[in-house]
């Protein structure tokens, strides 16, 4: 009996012995997990601040460079407006001085006494509307998807400004029976000026629509008495006039495309 006794006592024993054992390795194995859960917790934020600092630099140089990309696109689209105000301007001048000595545009006795014997008028709104033109090209080129490459360089615009001034010296200088002859000539002329150096829907699309639009606003001014022509058989003006504003809108469109070309990337 006393050894029953003594083999129950030690197997008890035993087995409270591996309960313990137990109980003491999940004890373990927990706050083993436990203290892998607040390592991770302690580090992802880390690993968080680590990414951002990361990112932060390339963010702030993409958005930098946009910056300065968008202020040189802008400068540029300044510094080509003013070249062609000015370009508008100085041909406004010299050619309505020409149309002056000619008599074909006649302005009052108290204009004619002014600067270069022209409306102090008309320089600025030259200019400002050669301004516009010069852009607007580019601009329907891009919106299209059909950049003109047709004769890109400077020779060519210098050649296709000196036919303009031919042609607007000829609609002063040439003589014919009627001004219905001298406008099919300016007509043809124009045309070649538009098919030798733009050759481009874009183009003749547009030089159609100027040469509307300035002919409206000069039956307008002429109506109201600003100034006249001479010998007027289109209305109150000559019916050669829209041939000088579709070859003058066609001139100054190449030049802004010329310009447009030298825009930074």
């Amino acid at each position: 009996m006393p050894r029953l006794e003594h083999c129950a006592w030690s197997c008890s024993c035993a087995a409270r012995g591996r309960h313990k054992t137990q109980l003491g390795d999940t004890a373990a194995g927990l706050a083993a997990k436990v203290g892998e859960m607040l390592s991770s917790s302690v580090s992802s934020p880390s690993l968080t601040l680590v990414g951002h600092g990361a990112r932060s630099p390339s963010t702030s140089s993409a958005s930098s460079s946009s910056t300065s990309s968008t202020l040189n696109w802008s400068q540029h689209l300044v510094q080509r407006s003013l070249v062609l105000f000015v370009v508008g301007a100085f041909m406004a001048l010299v050619l309505n001085l020409l149309q002056i000595q000619r008599n074909v545009t006649l302005f009052p006795d108290e204009v004619i006494s002014t600067l270069f014997s022209s409306a102090w008028w008309v320089p600025p709104c030259c200019g400002t509307a050669a301004a516009v033109v010069g852009l607007l090209y580019p601009c329907i080129d891009s919106h299209l998807g059909e950049p003109h490459k047709f004769k890109r360089e400077w020779a060519s615009v210098m050649r296709c400004i000196a036919v303009f001034v031919g042609i607007n010296h000829a609609s002063a200088k040439l003589d014919f029976a009627n001004n219905v002859q001298l406008s099919l000539t300016l007509a043809a002329l124009s045309l070649g000026l538009w098919w030798t150096f733009d050759r481009s829907r874009s183009g003749l699309g547009l030089g159609i629509t100027i040469a509307f639009v300035a002919t409206l606003i000069t039956q307008f001014l002429v109506y109201n008495g600003v100034y006249q022509y001479t010998s007027p058989d289109f209305l109150y003006i000559r019916s050669w006039l829209p041939c000088i504003f579709f070859s003058g809108g066609v001139t100054v469109g190449n030049i802004g495309r010329q310009l447009a070309m030298q825009q930074p990337k």
